[in-house]
């Protein structure tokens, strides 16, 4: 029965807090300053995410040549610069990732 009101209470908390954020969305404007600093809060979150992927798929820092995700990584870098597109940045980026790992064998 504890099981329940864990789940319960969590339900409340999550759906109190995303219910305010969403009630107050259309009415609620901040100060240009503060708008354009959150702009930088995804590029830095999924910054925080991708590197330690990239440089330590193991555990450990592995900065080689044969590091396949590292490899993919740079190849999706370079993709996305020249592309401005996510998703083939994506597709692409996968796609070496798994010719590298899979097919060349690193």
């Amino acid at each position: 029965m504890q099981e329940v009101y864990l789940i319960l209470g969590m339900f409340l908390v999550t759906f109190g807090v995303r219910f305010v954020l969403f009630a107050v969305a259309g009415r609620a404007h901040f100060p240009v300053w503060l708008n354009h600093a959150l702009g930088f809060v995804p590029p830095a979150v999924l910054t925080a995410i991708i590197v330690p992927a990239v440089l330590m798929p193991e555990g450990e820092i592995w900065f080689s040549w044969r590091n396949p995700w590292l490899l993919a990584g740079a190849c999706a870098f370079v993709i996305a610069l020249v592309r401005k597109d996510l998703m083939t940045t994506i597709v692409a980026g996968m796609f070496i990732f798994m010719l590298l790992r899979f097919v060349v064998g690193l």
